[in-house]
């Protein structure tokens, strides 16, 4: 049995409920939840949530809410890992084979159901704990710098100065919108960043954090042309 959990917790600060606030035509969660179900992977889809508001919202587009998260798990400090391992130890309890739990988030309107089947694909590929989404940077890492408390700038790597980028390493980042993980890899609190962890690299321009009310502005801008005729 494979789980999708989708965390959302209540009392954004930035974006006053970003998770419900409309976005494109749909509140923002469900377009994580429309992609988890056309993916056709999942077995159940559970919203992870401890706002009555969001868990209302997510059940009238699909999801379930079987249970309300605990408040140590519901504040500014908490983590996706012991969100996601909440959840995990629910399933189990409740008598669930579970052979993979993802976590995809609120705030993914771009998440898409091909790459949540490749990220299932590669989880299964080898030994591996996790398979999430990467993108590369924009520029070389290694090249980066910044500025000193003189207001002079400092190189992070210096000894690359004269690196030609084509030379130097291809660095990744988290893309931010989802993460395959075995049960025990959750339960076991993992670190996804890790050796035992297989990227599924995105495209740079399908990615988008949403944390700030410029992110959410950029992301509206984007939409058109990612999601296409699905607004």
């Amino acid at each position: 049995m494979k789980i999708a959990v989708i965390p959302a917790r209540g009392g954004s600060k930035r974006i006053p409920k970003k998770n419900i606030k409309m976005f494109c035509g749909k509140p923002m969660i469900a377009w994580s939840i429309l992609a988890v179900n056309s993916s056709g992977l999942f077995d159940r889809i559970v919203v992870s949530t401890d706002d009555t508001e969001i868990a209302e919202v997510a059940k009238k587009w699909g999801a379930e809410v079987p249970f309300i998260r605990p408040d140590e798990l519901s504040n500014d400090h908490a983590g996706t890992i012991p969100v996601i391992a909440h959840a995990t130890q629910w399933a189990l309890a409740s008598g669930l084979a579970v052979e993979a739990v993802c976590c995809i988030y609120a705030t993914a309107p771009f998440v898409q159901a091909d790459d949540l089947k490749r990220g299932w694909e590669e989880l299964e590929s080898g030994d591996w704990d996790y398979a999430f989404t990467v993108t590369d940077f924009a520029a070389p890492i290694f090249r980066s710098f910044k500025q000193t408390d003189e207001g002079g700038l400092e190189m992070f790597f210096p000894e690359h100065f004269s690196t030609r980028s084509q030379d130097l390493p291809v660095a990744l980042h988290d893309a931010g919108q989802f993460y395959w993980g075995r049960p025990d890899a959750w339960l076991e609190g993992k670190r996804v960043f890790d050796r035992r962890s297989k990227p599924i690299l995105i495209p740079r321009w399908r990615v988008q954090d949403i944390d700030t009310l410029d992110d959410w502005v950029r992301a509206e801008m984007l939409a058109p042309i990612i999601l296409g005729k699905k607004i």
